[in-house]
């Protein structure tokens, strides 16, 4: 990315800021590492405050129809005030954590469409504030997410589509103010399925495992059995044939509903 420019009102000869990434590909959990580099204008500046953080393009509920929203998560200030020498690099190297409930925004190694997460960098000088471009990165899943994402491949589910809405899964450890919701299409031998949804809700020890059934018109009425809530552990997820788990519950709930 090239050198963004600052707000005109910091004037002529001002400052200019780019952030540059280490490496783009993170984990949940994981840091990204980069540096932001200020180059010195043809004046001496005073930089009041840097920072970085994480921001997600997630949907908002307005009204009749859903509406995009830039949601800043994580916020960290690199350091106190300083003076960018004119015509001088000040270079600003950062660790940004990446909290465990970060959305995935790639699977096997495929960009899901409309996810939209980067880091965000923010200067001010003389009071004035200006917020950079986002600097997108990939966040892949951890093993435990991917063991049940591969599960449903194995059981024949092909990926539908991913977003991220603003809200809160009860009964979750959920702390940010936002979801990702991951939708699949069954398989023939399913029939009744229109579309299953799994969101992952993680912590540093275990994650929530959030499945939602959405049946095809008029098959069965809404009940509990069509929602599956568990708990699966980072470092134990191997214990358990997730595929098998999967099939258990949609066969339960189909032959109590009569659609398989």
């Amino acid at each position: 990315m090239g050198f963004k420019k600052l707000l005109a009102s910091l004037g002529a000869g001002g400052a200019s800021v780019e952030t540059v990434l280490t490496e783009e590909n993170v984990v949940p959990g994981g840091v990204v590492q980069g540096e932001v580099r200020i180059q010195g204008g043809s004046v001496d500046q005073q930089i009041e405050a840097l920072s970085v953080g994480l921001q997600a393009r997630v949907e908002v509920e307005g009204g009749e129809q859903e509406v995009k929203q830039d949601i800043e998560f994580t916020k960290v200030r690199l350091g106190g005030a300083f003076e960018v020498k004119a015509g001088a690099v000040h270079v600003v190297p950062f660790g940004l954590e990446i909290p465990w409930e970060t959305p995935v925004t790639c699977i096997a190694g495929q960009q899901l469409h409309g996810m939209h997460i980067g880091v965000t960098t923010e200067l001010e000088i003389a009071r004035a504030v200006d917020s950079g471009d986002l600097d997108p990165i990939n966040v892949h899943p951890l093993p435990a997410q991917q063991a049940i994402l591969d599960a449903f491949v194995q059981l024949g589910f092909r990926f539908k589509s991913a977003d991220m809405e603003r809200g809160h899964i009860r009964g979750t450890r959920q702390r940010l103010p936002f979801y990702q919701e991951i939708e699949f299409f069954p398989p023939q031998q399913y029939r009744g399925l229109n579309q299953v949804e799994v969101s992952f809700v993680a912590d540093d020890r275990e994650m929530d495992v959030v499945l939602e059934m959405d049946k095809k018109p008029g098959l069965f009425s809404e009940g509990s059995d069509s929602f599956r809530s568990f708990k699966v552990g980072l470092t134990d997820f191997q214990s358990t044939d997730w595929a098998a788990y999967l099939n258990q519950w949609l066969a339960d709930v189909g032959g109590k509903r009569n659609w398989l």
